[in-house]
């Protein structure tokens, strides 16, 4: 059974995804808040609550196969700060990143990284964060490659984010496995994040080679509980309020979901965030049976709300934090924290469960298969 340490690790959304063919040895976060929910549903034997700063090598068990890190976004995301990878948030990679050379000079490091995080990293500071994160793991001796996956290929959730996949020179690749540039997965922002990295570095670049998007099965609507848990329906003065701060054209969206619902005798469903546009509050619906990216409750704007139309009425609400948790890929047999806002943050903040799975079968699993049962016949490039 291969085994990982995972960083950054809030609720466990990244063990939830790798599943049980994987044995996890050690987990850290430094929100005791989210360090509950982990512990609530893996346990608490192999978890370090605290800043990453305080773990050091000798607090990791063993020698595990993987590493996974999805370290903080806010500032690189285009909703954040935008400091790039000096930023006190998402500049903690690089206390991950002296933990893994630390192993490496005990010749215990993983052989395999993987790190996730928003788009925004490829471009973030004109492209030298990108470049500067690649360059320090290929010159530890990894060979790198990155994927940008998209949770809507699995939930109804519009969620990209960049998935970068490091494996130490010890380890085979599969050629079976790379060398396929033109993939879905490959965005026009990572080809050419890829372009201005040094020729060193592009030495040391893989094209992962994943299947292609599978079609995906479940719908919004799918997701939505009938009698929701932790949140109320909205009164008609609060959903007539909503609706006023919809510009013409989103009330117009919803006069035709009313019409839809009555011809079709089903329920509509959509989702409804409110943004600031030019100084004045706007609420903005949408109706193409997806979830807008969920987001950390910071505030009145990040919270995403609910309509739901059937036979003449329409009712808003703000969502659940069950149906938050689905549209993370979560099942309902996982444990939430009761607080609504911590709930929500816990979900915002984490991966796409699905993502995280379709990487582990397509990729990480593989690699840490014998070479001979991925496929004798396959040529195996180092």
């Amino acid at each position: 059974m291969p085994t990982f340490y995972e960083f950054f690790a809030g609720g466990g959304m990244a063990r939830a995804g790798l599943g049980s063919d994987w044995q996890c040895l050690f987990a850290n976060d430094f929100d005791a808040k989210k360090a509950e929910s982990y512990a609530s549903n893996w346990g608490s034997d192999h978890l370090h609550v605290g800043d990453i700063v305080t773990v050091k090598p000798a607090s990791l068990p063993g020698h595990a196969d993987l590493a996974w890190a999805s370290f903080p976004c806010q500032d690189l995301s285009l909703a954040g700060t935008y400091r790039g990878l000096e930023g006190s948030r998402s500049g903690v990679f690089w206390s991950f990143w002296k933990l893994i050379l630390a192993l490496k000079g005990e010749s215990r490091a993983p052989k395999i990284i993987a790190l996730e995080n928003v788009s925004g990293l490829l471009t973030s500071k004109g492209g030298t964060d990108f470049r500067v994160l690649v360059t320090a793991m290929t010159n530890a001796g990894y060979r790198v490659g990155a994927a940008v996956i998209d949770a809507v290929h699995f939930v109804p959730q519009s969620r990209p984010r960049l998935f970068i996949i490091a494996v130490d020179d010890c380890v085979p690749i599969p050629e079976v496995l790379m060398d396929d540039p033109t993939q879905p997965w490959h965005s026009d922002a990572l080809h050419n994040a890829y372009k201005d990295l040094s020729d060193q570095a592009k030495e040391r670049w893989v094209w992962w080679n994943l299947p292609h998007p599978p079609k995906r099965k479940v719908k919004f609507v799918d997701l939505i509980e009938r009698e929701p848990t932790g949140v109320r329906w909205h009164t008609k003065e609060e959903t007539a309020r909503l609706l006023s701060m919809m510009t013409p054209l989103n009330q117009r969206k919803v006069a035709i979901a009313e019409r839809a619902s009555s011809i079709l005798d089903a329920p509509v469903v959509g989702g409804i965030y409110r943004r600031t546009r030019e100084g004045v509050q706007r609420a903005e619906v949408r109706f193409d049976d997806l979830s807008g990216c969920l987001r950390t409750p910071r505030g009145g704007s990040s919270r995403q709300n609910v309509i739901v139309i059937q036979k003449g009425l329409t009712r808003t609400r703000l969502l659940s934090p069950r149906e938050a948790a689905r549209l993370m890929g979560l099942p309902d047999r996982y444990t939430l924290p009761v607080n609504y806002n911590q709930a929500y943050h816990l979900c915002g903040d984490g991966v796409a469960v699905p993502a995280v799975r379709f990487l582990a079968e397509t990729i990480l699993t593989p690699l840490c298969s014998n070479k001979a049962e991925i496929g004798e016949n396959r040529k195996v490039s180092r």
